[in-house]
């Protein structure tokens, strides 16, 4: 039997169970419905955790003194590990992997004012480079902080976005305005551009102020830095960078390079893994529930086919007597139930692409993303309905395939 046969008899047999028809159709339909959106709301979920996350800083590494814990060099064990400018100097000279390093300094309680508004903010000092390793962009009309500004110790300052609007109020322009840092009046030259982020240490972006880390030496006096943020070359390094840190710093402040607590090293990259794992299992658990109501439409596919096979033996023992193989007869079925879960497919695929879309309208992005079909769940899907298709196809079409020509003809 030729394509365009074969196409007239399944379109034939659509009209005379159009009942039947529908509700196998619809039942693949809802099976496509449930995978393809809980797999659109997984890959929100992840895409929404990994942005929010990424205002932290994308593959970072923070670093903090500890305490040690183990005696070493003659020294006892329980030394609080302060670290300096000096650290920071040794570890980018002794360890080549590290490309991007910013000291940070930290400074609370100190009032920051513009006219009668007031807030204490962390007033943190660091160096440029700093805003591209923890995503502190400015917005458009104003800047982040340059090297001049380290070499002359300017006093400016870029203000995150909730400490520019309590300060300037909402629509105000802070940048090109003074505002007082306890009795030091400093140039606003940037606000920092909204972002989402779900993690911190110190406090969150929005609520800081940036200053550069001399001016902030000048101002306040710090020996000592609250904490290092770095880059490595290679992600995929960062362990053995923490394990050349340790090195390092062990022999500068005289504490064993096998005592864990004696620095805190936040390593984003390896918590962002940890990410994936986490979403990988979220994605096959979606596809897993999905994958069980679509299986119940192809369960009701396979139903409907064995009964066409048996209304069908008249026609299946004819065509076998003027010459059709098994294989034939297997392949008509097969196609036949293609068919059906074809156009439940399509159905399913129209009606999640109307789904998501509505939901997309729904303010909950913030929270849970916002449902995304993406190629990776059209992919995922296909592949669930090609083996839901195979599976409802093949056992009727072999029945088919074996029935007996002579009882066929008999049944008619």
């Amino acid at each position: 039997m030729g394509p365009v046969a074969l196409l007239r008899t399944f379109l034939a047999d659509l009209r005379a169970h159009r009942l039947r028809s529908f509700l196998t159709v619809m039942g693949i339909a809802w099976g496509t419905v449930a995978v393809v959106v809980l797999l659109a709301f997984g890959v929100g979920l992840e895409e929404q955790t990994r942005e929010n996350f990424h205002g932290l800083g994308e593959r970072i590494v923070i670093l903090f003194g500890g305490r040690t814990t183990v005696p070493h060099a003659g020294f006892p064990d329980g030394r609080s590990i302060q670290l300096d400018e000096e650290d920071g100097a040794a570890l980018r000279r002794e360890i080549p992997e590290i490309v991007q390093m910013s000291p940070e300094y930290s400074e609370r309680g100190v009032p920051v004012r513009h006219g009668r508004e007031s807030a204490n903010p962390n007033i943190t000092g660091v160096r440029p480079v700093y805003g591209r390793l923890r995503n502190v962009i400015a917005r458009r009309g104003g800047r982040f902080l340059n090297r001049l500004d380290m070499e002359e110790r300017r006093r400016v300052a870029v203000l995150g976005d909730d400490l520019a609007e309590l300060l300037f109020g909402e629509g105000g322009e802070p940048v090109g305005q003074r505002v007082q840092v306890g009795q030091v009046p400093f140039l606003v030259v940037g606000v920092m551009k909204e972002k989402n982020q779900n993690s911190s240490y110190n406090s969150r972006d929005e609520d800081r102020i940036f200053i550069p880390a001399t001016t902030h030496r000048a101002v306040f006096g710090d020996r000592h830095v609250a904490n290092f943020v770095y880059r490595t070359s290679d992600p995929g390094r960062t362990k053995a960078v923490e394990r050349e840190v340790y090195r390092v710093l062990g022999a500068r402040h005289k504490f064993d390079a096998a005592d864990e607590d004696a620095l805190q090293v936040w390593d984003t990259a390896e918590f962002e893994q940890q990410f994936d794992y986490l979403f990988l299992g979220f994605n096959l658990f979606f596809a897993l529930v999905g994958s069980f109501t679509l299986s119940v439409g192809g369960v009701g596919v396979a139903n409907i086919m064995y009964i066409v096979v048996r209304e069908r033996m008249p026609e299946i023992g004819i065509r076998r007597s003027v010459g059709a193989r098994q294989r034939d007869i297997m392949a008509q079925f097969l196609a036949e139930a293609g068919g059906i879960v074809a156009l439940g497919a399509a159905a399913g695929f129209l009606a999640s692409v109307g789904i998501v879309r509505l939901l997309a309208l729904v303010p909950m992005d913030e929270f849970v993303g916002t449902p995304t079909i993406s190629p990776l769940v059209i992919a995922v899907t296909v592949t669930l309905l090609g083996a839901v298709g195979l599976a409802a196809g093949f056992f009727p079409a072999r029945q088919a395939a074996r029935l007996d020509p002579v009882e066929c003809l008999r049944s008619g």
